[in-house]
């Protein structure tokens, strides 16, 4: 029987993985048991966000001295989604996803934490194209059959990291007679992300294909994904996905639990999916069951309508703070209060990605003492 292990773990710096390392020398975590990493690096977010790849690449080069694999093999097997931007009471941290073999294992739990992953190539030309929507799909599909998910309705959340279209790359296509959608970069990371929504969406049938095309992309904003969390950026090159769900078939005492938030100000949308956990926060949730929480998965968006609950926010109107960054850091802040904890993983850019102005929020918890 297969079990699920996601141990969150803190840095000191963009590069500083002595946590992993000391889990993998003392015999904590197998490294051939590491499937997939999400994490917070401390930059800025955007296309020249170097501090992911810097992590992705420390991660590679050690998981590599412990596999006897070169780096360049694992970054194509293992998906590391980092999300630039820890503004706020966000501290910088990385979960790290295992998957273990157990053949003497019984189960505790009806349902249990079950993770899958897939990666899917795409061209730049196709970037923000129904193309880039159906690789993503592909790639959905295959993840949850390899989770051994069964039902859609036990996927949660669904983390997709989309390539981004950058200058060289756009300027070989365009050499290539292959012009992307568009040559700028940070309008290139929303289409990227769009796509990824739409892409989860189709694969969790929330869509049909004849309901979209090209054009529907940053502009229908009532085709969205409640389950999928995207991110776009200059250090990958395919899409890389991440299911979490759960299913009668693994094992462990882990479980996920998702759910919308309507708003930036939606606390209720937080103890909502605390309390499909067993979890009580009264306001805040108490110390002995944050030792519960493994993990805590946000997306977040500024209300493009320009207000929230009736009255005018200012994120989009500043040219010196990016609307993203002020989003990160409010929802975080609203978020770490409940949880008692700033590990939590909050990206911005959550077009397509549940009501607008809103996102997502998914928790990975212990079910000891729980349901």
């Amino acid at each position: 029987m297969k079990r699920a292990q996601v141990f969150r773990l803190s840095m000191a710096h963009p590069g500083d993985l002595s946590a992993l390392e000391k889990l993998i020398v003392g015999g904590t975590v197998r490294a051939s048991d590491v499937v997939a990493i999400i994490g917070k690096t401390e930059g800025n977010g955007g296309v020249n966000d170097f501090t992911r790849g810097y992590f992705t690449q420390t991660l590679m080069a050690l998981l590599s001295v412990h596999l006897g694999k070169p780096a360049s093999q694992l970054i194509k097997e293992i998906p590391c989604v980092l999300s630039g931007g820890t503004e706020g009471v966000m501290s910088p941290h990385y979960s790290v996803f295992c998957i273990s073999d157990d053949p003497a294992a019984t189960r505790q739990y009806p349902k249990a934490l079950a993770i899958g992953t897939a990666f899917a190539p795409v061209a730049v030309e196709n970037v923000g194209r129904r193309a880039h929507v159906e690789s993503v799909a592909t790639a959905v599909r295959q993840a949850i059959d390899n989770a051994g998910i069964e039902k859609l309705e036990d996927v949660h959340f669904v983390q997709v990291k989309c390539p981004c279209v950058t200058v060289a790359r756009a300027s070989a296509a365009i050499a290539a007679g292959k012009p992307p959608r568009t040559t700028d970069p940070n309008r290139s990371m929303a289409f990227a992300r769009a796509a990824g929504a739409f892409g989860v969406a189709l694969a969790l049938d929330e869509i049909k294909p004849d309901r979209f095309n090209d054009d529907s992309l940053l502009a229908d904003f009532t085709i969205q994904s409640p389950r999928a969390s995207i991110s776009s950026g200059v250090e990958v090159e395919s899409n890389e996905v991440i299911v979490l769900g759960n299913s009668p078939a693994w094992g462990g005492d882990l479980r996920i639990a998702h759910a919308s938030m309507s708003d930036a100000l939606d606390i209720g949308g937080v103890f909502d999916v605390l309390a499909d956990l067993g979890i009580k926060a009264n306001p805040q949730v108490p110390v002995r069951d944050t030792e519960r929480i493994a993990c805590v998965l946000v997306k977040c968006e500024p209300d493009r309508r320009g207000n929230i609950r009736g009255h005018r926010h200012t994120m989009l109107d500043d040219t010196d703070i990016n609307a993203q960054r002020h989003i990160r850091g409010a929802v975080a802040g609203l978020v770490a209060g409940v949880v008692g904890d700033g590990r939590i993983f909050v990206s911005g850019g959550a077009e397509h990605q549940g009501p607008d102005g809103g996102g997502l929020i998914a928790v990975i918890a212990s079910q000891r003492g729980g349901h």
